[in-house]
Parts: C-alpha cells; sequence; structure tokens
C-alpha cells in the first residue's frame, strides 16, 4: 500500500492483480489500483490533473498524463474524500506506479499532491 500526504492531500493506493484479465504467455499483465483521496488538511482543493510514472520490471517507463481522473474534477472541502479505481497493463509480472496530482485551491494557488511509490505485481511473483 501507498500512502502519503502533500499539502493536506492525502492519497492512498492499494492493488489488486486481475488474473482474469491478464495473458502471461502473451506477456500481458492486468493490474487494478484502488485510490482515496482525502483532504486531512484545512483548505479545500480541486483536482485538475493526473501524471503517472509506470515502470516495468525491465526498467521501461512510460508517462501518462491527463485531466482529472476518471473523467471528473473532484473538489475536496476538508474532511472529505474521493475514492476511484483504474487499471493498468504491464508486460512484466512486476512494475511499480508512482505520480502525482496538480491541485489548485479556491485562491488559485497550485500543487502538486504526490502519489507515492507502490507496487504491482503478481502474488508469488516477488518471492
Amino acid at each position: 500500500m501507498s500512502d502519503t500526504t502533500t499539502n493536506g492531500i492525502r492519497v492512498q493506493v492499494t492493488t489488486k492483480f486481475l488474473a482474469e484479465h491478464s495473458s502471461p504467455k502473451d506477456k500481458e499483465y492486468r493490474f487494478a489500483y484502488f485510490i482515496r483521496i482525502s483532504n486531512v488538511g484545512t483548505e479545500t482543493a480541486k483536482l485538475v490533473t493526473r501524471h503517472w510514472v509506470i515502470t516495468n520490471a525491465d526498467g521501461e517507463e512510460e508517462e501518462v498524463r491527463g485531466e482529472g481522473v476518471v473523467g471528473e474534477f473532484p473538489v475536496l472541502p476538508p474532511g472529505t474524500s474521493f475514492d476511484y479505481n483504474s487499471f493498468c497493463n504491464l508486460k512484466t509480472p512486476v512494475g511499480s506506479m508512482h505520480g502525482s496530482y496538480q491541485m489548485v485551491r479556491p485562491d488559485g494557488a497550485e500543487f502538486d499532491a504526490r502519489i507515492a511509490p507502490f507496487t504491482l505485481a503478481v502474488p508469488n511473483a516477488l518471492n
């Protein structure tokens, strides 16, 4: 699990290997990731963009940038959270992800809420 807080925005991530959507013989491994973004601070913040760095076991990196998350731009007043899930594909049974969400305050101040690195791994692949 990944868990980090930046400027009052806490990002927690858990993952799951999706065996039914994977094909190891074709080097296709699909993982779901579940995100909770919580405002544990004292100021409202709106998520406007996302940036991911996905790395497979061969060291190959892919960067993904986009607006919002799952088609939404959640506004998080203090004490609230937003949950969503998505997925990624790897060509190796182990990899990692990290990144950030660009957040904006009502006064226009912007900052990046860090998403700490987390591992994507087929069960027992790290043994």
